[in-house]
């Protein structure tokens, strides 16, 4: 299953491994089963340190258990774990091996003190581009602590089981049996809902800090430009972020991105990241700001409120918080979220293998996401607002190519309905005739494009009647000391090439502000 190239990588790898561990497969006589054998034979020939048992009896067949000889760890891949899930097994491979993980200690204190026993289910499909973070989160707190058992769940391998607990989005994760959360979580905000007093501690520590000489309220294209450019000025340069990377998290092929041929969202987020740490720019990842205090006098500090009671402060301040998908806003879309209701086809779709789907939405991200879908499930009926669909030429001839999708234009979504459990269909009505239509199907996704995150803004920095934060030519806003850049502005075109040189121009702004406004009282520049 692994051409000559990947095994030579894998066993540069497993040279890592120091300590002996068993991989026990749980087989039936599937066609997965053989598979699944002829992987971990593959991995168990490529390093003496592994050994491979094919005897387990494990009810979901097939599986196969990571056990690392003397302890009581238990995780277990209910999957074959090749494309995204690849790293996942390779990471897996080397933390029970006693390879050592590259998490801040302080987490893995935190992982190993944690004191309960909690049993994690976490579903997933291969070309899921956020589960990989959730799933080696979870593998590496099974590796950790032997009261965490991890079991990773293939959807489209186990259709019969996904069906039965109603799984209709990835990644899904349950503890004990009950939801504990779903979409991408890193490794710490899982700990952080699992150590109740993290929180707390957490904001202490970030109000302790020294004050910043511009910092950056979002981690995007916009906010990483940004803290790249104040850092090379020498100044004292924060980054505060729900997820570092923002949207382009959920971005697949980027093809457009000046001097990058092709790569997509995980990998341009991770180079991103990678950038602004080489300017040992601080980052406090996993944020979320609440409320933003303008100076009390020119050259005074502003202060960004946290989520969880923190408080940082700066002389300057660039808003980068970028946007998020825009909801359709009809009777039954939140009611159906992740029960038929999603917004990513790349990590939901195949889930809805041999289904009836709608996308809606005629732009680029409708009509791809179509395109997708159409080789996974039975059918796809796409709905757009208006008369003609916006997405890319080329794009409209692919989706007009393939047999089974349907398009409607001039169609008004008007509700998503369901059977109290699950989506069923969904109403839309033609906008020409007026008369109103049903289509019976099991999934929804919804592009219809973004919506500004600066609802916390409102009342102290002036948006515009779309809620974007209103900025001049140099990224200046209405409050002194105060920029903005990125998808979260009145700045047109929401692209990524436009957000990371708003993000340049704005640093320079703040830097040309803090060298023209003397600090107030005693509070100086950092130089």
């Amino acid at each position: 299953m692994l051409d000559d190239t990947l095994k030579a990588q894998l066993q540069a790898y497993l040279e890592r491994v120091t300590q002996p561990f068993e991989l026990v497969a749980s087989l039936d006589d599937s066609a997965s089963a053989q598979e699944m054998k002829a992987l971990l034979e593959t991995i168990g020939g490529l390093s003496d340190k592994i050994t491979v048992r094919t005897d387990g009896q494990d009810a979901r067949k097939p599986s196969f258990s990571l056990q690392r000889l003397g302890t009581d760890m238990s995780l277990r891949f209910a999957a074959i774990p090749l494309g995204h899930e690849f790293t996942s097994l390779v990471l897996a491979l080397l933390w029970t091996g006693g390879h050592p993980p590259k998490v801040e200690p302080e987490v893995i204190e935190q992982i190993q003190a944690l004191d309960g026993d909690y049993h994690f289910e976490v579903y997933m499909s291969l070309s899921c581009h956020n589960c990989p973070d959730v799933v080696q989160a979870l593998s590496l707190m099974a590796v950790l602590n032997p009261r965490v058992k991890t079991v990773v769940i293939d959807g489209a391998l186990y259709q019969q089981e996904v069906t039965e607990r109603e799984v209709m989005a990835v990644p899904m994760v349950y503890l004990n049996g009950q939801v504990f959360g779903s979409g991408r979580m890193l490794i710490e905000e899982i700990v952080a809902k699992l150590d109740t007093t993290s929180a707390e501690k957490e904001a202490a520590k970030l109000s302790a800090k020294d004050a910043f000489d511009v910092l950056m309220v979002g981690g995007g294209p916009a906010g990483a430009a940004a803290a790249v450019y104040a850092a090379r000025k020498g100044i004292r340069t924060g980054v505060v972020a729900e997820r570092f990377g923002g949207q382009v998290n959920d971005t697949m092929a980027i093809e457009n991105y000046i001097s990058v041929l092709e790569t997509d969202g995980p990998k341009f987020a991770a180079a991103l990241e990678a950038q602004v740490r080489h300017y040992e720019v601080d980052i406090m990842n996993l944020q979320q700001a609440a409320k933003i205090v303008p100076a009390a006098q020119a050259g005074g500090l502003v202060e960004v409120h946290l989520a969880n009671g923190g408080v940082l402060k700066s002389r300057t301040v660039v808003l980068s918080t970028g946007a998020r998908w825009r909801n359709v806003n009809v009777p039954g879309e939140q009611e159906y979220k992740n029960k038929g209701v999603a917004y990513c086809p790349h990590c939901d779709g195949p889930l809805f293998k041999g289904k009836r789907t709608a996308v809606i939405g005629g732009g680029n991200s409708g009509v791809e996401a179509a395109i997708d879908l159409a080789g996974i499930v039975e059918h796809v009926t796409l709905i757009e607002f208006a008369d003609q669909l916006k997405a890319d030429a080329v794009l409209v001839s692919k989706l007009k190519s393939l047999p089974n999708v349907t398009v409607h234009v001039n169609a008004q979504t008007t509700e998503i309905t369901g059977d109290g459990s699950k989506v069923n269909g969904i109403r839309y009505k033609d906008r020409v005739s007026g008369v109103e239509h049903h289509v019976a199907l099991e999934g929804i996704f919804v592009q219809i494009g973004l919506v500004p995150n600066t609802e916390w803004l409102q009342g102290t920095v002036e948006l515009s009647r779309f809620g974007e934060i209103v900025v001049d030519a140099k990224g200046h806003t209405n409050v002194p000391g105060v920029f903005a850049a990125g998808d979260c502005t009145t700045v047109p075109y929401k692209q990524i090439v436009i957000a990371a040189g708003e993000g340049a121009k704005a640093a320079l702004s703040a830097f040309d502000y803090l060298i023209r406004t003397p600090a107030a009282v005693t509070e100086a520049l950092t130089a």
